[in-house]
């Protein structure tokens, strides 16, 4: 459906002026890739990627591209060219057709292939800086670890998501995914509750609490999971910009109101309807 294209907010650091004019690497995706995941989602569109809502591996796919483009941003060289390949490694085509004769793309015949290449070059990586780029790296190799050995994964994902900062944050919403996708729905409501308590920089607040509601809906629990949309819609729909218009209704926002509808259409009627000519766009786009 139009209305669940994922559109997500994060903004990035300006690079540092003493590395701009280091050679740094720059992965493919990178010239796409501004400073919020909402254009890495527009990045993957059409490439089998399900950002932020699916499962498996592919589930922070294009969330890690974008922060890793703000790592890049920060980190030496050697560093950002070492977790450049493994993130090459990450964005392979999964194909059984061979490159075209003098092709150097490498492509790899099944994801579990692919992603152990890639957990391969994440160690690699992780051993050789250790520090921040270490964990870094350890995290991508978590993440890439989901189409390996899915218990192994969340079980590093869940131990990451105990400390604080970018990597915890990123590993709790992944840990919160696969768990939701193993129909674990307790263990992960309770990571995105305690994602919710952020201040949504790394993850915009609306997404987890999207994700909350969803998870809590296929829990049972209906009339929280109700709420949850309810509240996240209403909200999206009054809130106004500095010149007193209506804000266009991000994604998340769009599909909680439609999950009110679904659920409960008398409480639905509650959420006001944005003025499309305040807001400056055709309503419903």
């Amino acid at each position: 459906m139009a209305r669940k294209k994922r559109r997500f907010e994060q903004a990035g650091p300006a690079v540092p002026n003493e590395q701009a004019e280091k050679p740094r690497y720059q992965d493919p995706f990178q010239a796409a890739v501004t400073n919020r995941i909402e254009d890495a989602g527009k990045a993957f569109e059409g490439k089998g990627r399900t950002i932020l809502y699916g499962v498996g591996a592919l589930v922070v796919l294009g969330i890690i591209i974008a922060v890793f483009v703000q790592w890049n941003n920060r980190s030496q060289a050697a560093a950002q060219t070492a977790l450049g390949k493994g993130i090459e490694i990450m964005q392979a085509q999964v194909t059984d057709v061979p490159p075209l004769a003098g092709s150097t793309e490498k492509t790899y015949k099944t994801q579990r292939e692919r992603a152990e290449a890639a957990i391969a070059e994440f160690e690699r990586v992780a051993g050789e800086f250790g520090g921040a780029t270490g964990e870094k790296a350890k995290y991508f190799a978590a993440v890439n670890r989901l189409h390996v050995d899915r218990e192994m994964a969340v079980s590093e994902l869940e131990a990451m998501a105990g400390g604080s900062g970018e990597v915890a944050t990123l590993a709790t919403f992944a840990a919160a995914q696969a768990r939701a996708d193993a129909g674990q729905f307790d263990k992960a409501a309770e990571h995105y509750r305690k994602l919710s308590t952020g201040d949504g920089k790394i993850i915009p607040l609306d997404v987890i609490k999207l994700e909350l509601g969803k998870t809590l809906e296929k829990q049972g629990n209906k009339d929280e999971a109700v709420n949850i949309f309810f509240e996240l819609a209403k909200t999206a729909s009054e809130a106004k910009d500095k010149e007193g218009k209506s804000i266009p209704l991000s994604a998340a926002a769009l599909e909680a109101k439609d999950k009110v509808k679904e659920l409960a259409p008398e409480k639905a009627k509650e959420i006001p309807e944005p003025d499309p000519a305040a807001a400056g766009l055709p309503f419903g786009f």
